[in-house]
This record gives structure tokens, sequence and C-alpha cells, in this order.
């Protein structure tokens, strides 16, 4: 797979071949699915927290006697039934976090890369870099990429806070780093960006 290398001014500036092993492998649905199910299940806090009926003040005596008054028979005032009771079978602190084998990941992690190359929306910039933060020009470069419309993620190989800085305010790209990349951002987006030193990247830590 071959993807077009631009430069910062849209100018082409050759192609750049995509190792098979990331952008050439078939595209798993149901690993996808996994994939993208575990990212969201590791976000999650997982604090949810009620009192259970043993955790409100109250309790200790019968509100009143068993039989005799007329009224439905009654143990504890911190019973669920009651105003300021605990919550039966309310959420507990749990952790949402789920195994995934390291081949299924890179087994996902490629087929979405495959997806992306598959459709043409992968795109090398040969260098990427700002003296000082500078969204305007950024946002020109993608102008002149045709991605300033498209939801694009970029990826770089090394953290550049002017980079960084001069993408965070632009609505429709997204930013990561190579040895972060995982199929739910891919996913997300329309196109791919990636530096050159990225794509170097990916391929040293990914196709091992």
């Amino acid at each position: 797979m071959n993807a077009k290398i631009v430069g910062m001014d849209g100018s082409a500036k050759g192609e750049a071949s995509l190792p098979d092993e990331l952008f050439a492998q078939p595209v798993h649905e149901h690993l996808l699915w996994l994939s993208v199910k575990r990212h969201l299940g590791d976000q999650r806090q997982g604090n949810a927290k009620v009192k259970a009926r043993g955790e409100v003040s109250g309790g200790g005596r019968k509100p009143w006697k068993q039989k005799g008054t007329g009224r439905a028979r009654s143990g504890s005032n911190t019973s669920p039934l009651w105003p300021g009771g605990g919550r039966a079978f309310g959420p507990k602190p749990r952790s949402y976090r789920t195994d995934m084998p390291r081949k299924q990941r890179r087994a996902a992690l490629a087929a979405a890369l495959s997806q992306k190359a598959g459709e043409n929306a992968v795109t090398v910039i040969d260098s990427l870099t700002f003296a000082a933060p500078r969204t305007r020009e950024m946002a020109e470069i993608l102008k002149r990429l045709g991605l300033d419309a498209k939801r694009t993620l970029l990826v770089i190989g090394e953290p550049d806070p002017n980079v960084v800085r001069s993408c965070r305010n632009l609505r429709n790209l997204h930013t990561t780093l190579a040895n972060q990349i995982n199929p739910y951002d891919l996913l997300q987006s329309e196109a791919l960006l990636v530096t050159a030193s990225g794509l170097a990247q990916m391929k040293e830590i990914f196709s091992r």
C-alpha cells in the first residue's frame, strides 16, 4: 500500500510505502468491536456508589410491634421501602477494565489502519514544525490538503508542544502520538494524517 507524501505548503513530495503488516491486513469487525469496547470501558471511573440498608443512619429498635397495630409489619426504618432507607441492589465501585490479548490488540489496530488505507484516507506529511503555537497556520495546512472539513486524526512521532497547541482548538482535528494510536480514534476519524517520523515510529513499534 502507498500513500502520497505532501509538504506543509500542500505540494506533492512523492509516495510513501505503507508497511503491509499494518496497512494491508484483513478488517476483522469483531476485533474492532472488542477493541472499542475495551477502550471505552477503560475510560470509565466506576466510582458510582449508593448506601445500602446497613450504611444509612437509623435502625436499631423495631419501629412497632409485629402484631395488633393494623399496619404492615416492619423490622427497621433502614429498609429500602422507607423514605431515608438504604437502596437495594444499588451500584458499587467497580472496575470496567477488560483484558485483551496483545495479538488481538495489534490485529485490531492493523484492521483499523488497513480500513483507512483501503479508503485512500491516509496522507503522510514530510514534516510538521512550528516556531510557536499557530492555530491559523495549522488550519491553512489542513485547507491546502483538503482536510479542513473532515474529522482528521494527526499522528506525530514525538511530543511537540507547539504542534499540539496549534491543533487543539481546531474542531475537526485530533492529535495523538504514534505509540498511543488506537482503533477507537481511527474509527472516529474520516482521514488519517501522519508525519513521516510518526509513520516510522508506528512501523518500529507495531510491526514487531
